[in-house]
Order: C-alpha cells, then structure tokens, then sequence
C-alpha cells in the first residue's frame, strides 16, 4: 500500500492512498461470501450460488460497494499510520478506482490535530490568594443552610411577596389572541427565581389568594419564537396558593437538628474548618486554571472549529443533565429564559474555544516534556473511579474497554500531568 500526505490549508490535508490489487481480490471475495447469503437465484439454495453464476447474472459490480466497505476502514487506519497523523474528525472520501484487477485508489480529506507552538510555560508567575474565610463567608453559608432547612407554610391571607412559593395560572396573548406555548395550569412558580421573561415575577408579587391581573411584558429581542420577539404582550394570571419560607432561627437548636454538634459554637467551628478546606481547594483549582491559561495564552495555534464544535455538544449535554437534577429540562429553558439552542450554544462558544485550546497545549506539553501514563497510574485512577461509583474496578476497565474510552482515559490522564508539571515549575507573584 501507498500513502502521501499533503497539507493544503490549517489543518486540513489529503491522504492520497493506493491499496495494491491482489488485496482488492481478496475483498471481493469476502464481499462475494457475504452477499450471496442474502440472494436468491432458482435452483440454488441461498449461500449456494457459484461465483460464476452470480457474477453473470448480477454483475462484478454488485460486489464493489460491499468489497469498498470492507477494504476501506483498515486502508485509511494503516495509511493514516504511515502518514503519521492525528485526524480528529471524519474523512471525507472520494474513490477514483475500484475494480477487478485495478488497484484501489481513494483521496480522503482530512482534518487532524493542529500543530501547537509552545511559548513560555516554565516559571510561569501566578498570585497566590489567602484561603483564610472570613466572618462575612461564614454568615453567608450559615444564611445558605438556614434556607435550605426552612419549612414552607401556606399563607391564607396577604399579598405575594418575593421568594415566595406560588401557584399560578397564566394564558399569554399577543394583539388580544392566544399564542402557542403561553398558556399554563397550577404552574409552581417561585417568584424573584428569574424563570419567566424579565418583568413577570415582579409584578406577580402583590397579588392575594384568588385575584387576578393582567401582566404587561415585552418578550426579549433575542427570544427564540420569531413572532414574539420584541413585542409587547398581555399575560391573564390567576393566584392560587402562597408558600412562603420559615426560617429557622440561628441557635443551639439550629445547630442539633442540621449537625451532630450540641451548640452553635462548635457547629460555627466545624463549618468554619470545613470551609477553610473548600476555599483552599478552590483557590488551587483556580490558580492551575490561571497557570494553564497564562502557558496558552503564549502559545500559537489554529483551533479547529470541529473540536469546538464537539466540546459545544459536551457541554450542552451536561447542561441538560444539570437542568434534569433540578426537574427541568431544555425546552423548558428555551421557554423560560427566552432562547433556543443556537443561542445557547453561541453563548458556550467562547468557553468551548478556550477549553479546546488548553486542552491542545496541554497535550503538547505533555509531548515536550515526555510525560507519560503508565499501567499503574491507570489502574489507580480505576480504583478512584470504583470508590466513586461503588463498582469493581475492573467491571469499570471493562466498561471503558467494550466503549473504546481506554485510550481517553489515559489522554486525560497525560493532560492532568501537564497541569501538575505546570504548577509545579510554577512561581508565587
């Protein structure tokens, strides 16, 4: 076989290949094996179909595709090997010549992994902040589980007030009619939560249990429906019921129910140590993404829009995962913060790009400087996983091997050395 690459733009080449002819034999031959399982020809049992027969009576032709199936997938893995590149996305293939006694010949056009040139990354200068928590973080945390373990109660009379739990029912109408997707029964709405278009919350607060209001808004410019965007529309909203939080009060009691502590002092003392741990562990996050930023920053790159691309997709998945947790999904965010997937994914760009970049000087300095994943290192980071998931770690390595992520794994790996190499040359501004 033959291969050559040529690189005619950024990181986009094409892989000239020619597969020698007596390998195209022995493909349509497997082709032959294959197809002839499936036909059906009078006097012969299906698989029974001499060669001979076959091709008279459909033709070598009837094979090439099959034959091309076959051939192709272990051509361009082996060409892509000699040629001593890194595609990271689907080829885009075109056959020039497939035949009985031909050589194969295909061009596949491809884009691979981006040449990466290193700037400064050694001694690279990063502040390092105080993890000391201060009386104001404590306050904030203890305000945080006070409403967290606060009891709804049901409020008979007065008006909504913000944060208030509410149900509601609301009908949308632009120019006096209905509009699709404005209409909602016994909605739970928690009011100041920023769930409705800009406008609609506050003016719920005020209303009593049974009043109703007409509700003016102005659907954002951006909003996803075209025939809502921008315009001014009237929602008919219903009160039904008023929950409203009580907040426990900040005492000993307090501390029995949501510790094992017996006084609010020795709760303060263990949320204040606990918090200390969360901070630091913070702030080192924070300064290794600050020093892989600084090592990126000064290095030259093409980004492919292909990884940004698929790193937007990750991204949205997890997103939506995030939303699930919380009993929401995406078409109820759509709906709620006025905009639909493209814009979504046009707001994650940006981040997407910069993870996609790191991510490829990472990688590259990993090579430089001969960093390796071993075995072990694999293996420990399977019995982290087991301890996590609470699942043997070898039905884990096995999960990872049946779905090709082995080799991911260990890429990320590769790319957490990077970040330890980095901070560990790292200096103190």
């Amino acid at each position: 076989m033959k291969a050559n690459w040529e690189k005619i733009e950024k990181n986009i080449g094409v892989l000239d290949v020619e597969v020698d002819a007596d390998q195209v034999t022995v493909a349509l031959d497997k082709a032959f094996r294959k197809v002839v399982q499936k036909v059906n020809v009078p006097g012969f049992r299906k698989g029974k179909v001499p060669r001979g027969i076959f091709e008279a009576r459909f033709g070598i032709e009837s094979l090439y595709q099959d034959a091309i199936d076959i051939l192709l997938p272990e051509a361009y893995t082996k060409a892509v090997e000699e040629a001593g590149i890194e595609p990271i996305d689907r080829p885009d293939v075109d056959v020039e010549q497939f035949g009985r006694g031909q050589a194969f010949k295909f061009k596949a056009k491809v884009t691979v992994k981006p040449e990466v040139k290193l700037g400064a990354y050694k001694g690279l200068e990063v502040p390092v902040e105080d993890a000391a928590v201060t009386e104001e973080e404590i306050s904030a945390e203890l305000n945080r589980l006070q409403q967290r373990h606060a009891e709804l109660a049901v409020i008979d009379e007065g008006p909504a007030q913000l944060g208030d739990q509410t149900v509601i029912d609301f009908e949308g109408f632009l120019d006096g009619v209905p509009f699709e997707g404005g209409k909602g029964e016994q909605y739970s709405l928690e009011l100041g939560s920023g769930s409705f278009i800009p406008g609609f919350e506050e003016q719920v607060v005020g209303l009593n249990i049974a009043e109703e209001k007409d509700i003016n808004v102005t659907f954002p410019e951006s909003y996803h429906a075209e025939n809502l965007a921008g315009k001014p529309v009237v929602f008919k909203v219903k009160l039904h019921e008023i929950k409203r939080k009580n907040v426990p009060a900040l005492d000993d009691e307090f501390a029995k129910d949501v510790s094992e502590f017996d006084t609010l002092d020795e709760y303060k003392a263990d949320l204040t140590s606990k918090l200390q741990e969360r901070k630091a562990k913070d702030l080192e996050g924070a300064r290794e993404l600050a020093i892989v930023d600084k090592a990126a920053e000064g290095a030259e790159l093409e980004v492919p829009e292909v990884l940004v691309n698929s790193e937007i997709d990750q991204m949205l998945k997890d997103f939506e995962n995030r939303l699930r947790m919380q009993g929401m999904n995406l078409q109820m965010y759509y709906q709620f913060s006025g905009q639909d997937e493209a814009a979504l994914k046009e707001q994650m760009k940006s981040d997407a790009q910069k993870r996609v970049r790191n991510n490829l000087v990472l990688e590259e300095i990993a090579k430089a400087e001969g960093l390796e994943v071993s075995e072990a290192d694999v293996e420990e980071e399977l019995e982290n996983l087991s301890k996590l998931y609470n699942r043997p770690a070898e039905e884990l390595r096995d999960i990872f091997a049946s779905n090709g992520y082995l080799e991911n794994l260990s890429s990320d790996l590769k790319v957490r050395k990077a970040v330890k190499f980095l901070v560990e040359q790292s200096k103190s501004a």
